[in-house]
């Protein structure tokens, strides 16, 4: 596992956390968003409080490190890569909590196949490796978006839910695909679900221990997180080249086998 110096340094310098991509007036404009609970940013959660625009931004800066400055409304944002550090290890606790139950039960999905999935199909093998069985319900479902104009299927990859569109999988915010996973199971309920953006907000909904990964322009997992209904988020960079998430799967994992 990395020193908690050499992975600070790696998220800064690969853009993971630190100054990242996303750029500030993205950012606020998803924020005011949720605030005015836009069904595409929620995520298929609940919000319960009354989360103003300038909560969700204190919320932000509290949980992700962007900036807290209402007037910053333009440029560069940023995460705090110690917030980062310190998500990672408590979903790591997380995942080795679930993996000391007899016959532990994980479901894995993504929403952003382009970064995320390097994570997941990581973290997929460590957990069947440790005797995990991984859920795979609802495979094949299908079902017409009307933002999209078309049907998309759930397919899996390496035990990992995604969405197919014409044969390739796609970005998604959409909870309807998790919705569909969790009453194909009925009542089975798998003891973690690992997962971002909709899937993840509606495992959390749904009441599902769930920890997952979100950008800084995501805001809804983290109001989640506030509200108790996620375990863990995770601030990062979502679309960042697939190889540089290694290092974070590393202490993840490397942690998880030795928590107890």
């Amino acid at each position: 596992m990395s020193s908690r110096d050499e992975l600070r340094e790696h998220l800064v310098r690969t853009r993971i956390a630190g100054d990242v991509a996303t750029p500030r007036e993205n950012n606020l404009d998803h924020y005011a968003s949720l605030a005015h609970r836009d069904p595409h940013y929620t995520f298929g959660l609940t919000v319960e409080q009354p989360w103003s625009f300038r909560d969700v931004l204190a919320l932000m800066a509290k949980s992700a490190g962007v900036s807290a400055d209402p007037k910053h409304r333009y440029g560069q944002d940023t995460i705090d890569p110690e917030l980062t550090i310190d998500a990672l290890d408590a979903m790591a606790d997380r995942v080795a909590a679930v993996l000391e139950r007899p016959d532990p039960t994980v479901m894995l999905a993504t929403g952003h196949p382009t970064g995320l999935l390097a994570i997941h199909l990581e973290l997929a093998r460590f957990l069947r490796e440790r005797g995990a069985r991984l859920l795979t319900p609802a495979e094949g479902w299908s079902y017409w978006g009307q933002a999209f104009g078309r049907k998309r299927v759930i397919r899996y990859l390496g035990d990992v839910a995604m969405l197919d569109d014409r044969g390739g999988f796609v970005h998604t915010h959409d909870p309807a695909p998790m919705q569909a996973m969790l009453a194909a199971l009925g009542d089975e309920r798998p003891d973690l679900v690992i997962a971002d953006h909709g899937w993840a907000g509606a495992a959390g909904e749904a009441g599902l221990p769930t920890v997952g990964f979100a950008d800084s322009n995501d805001p809804a997992l983290f109001v989640g997180e506030a509200e108790g209904k996620i375990d863990v988020v995770v601030p990062l960079d979502d679309n960042v080249l697939p190889r540089y998430y290694e290092p974070l799967v590393n202490r993840l994992v490397t942690r998880a086998s030795r928590v107890r």
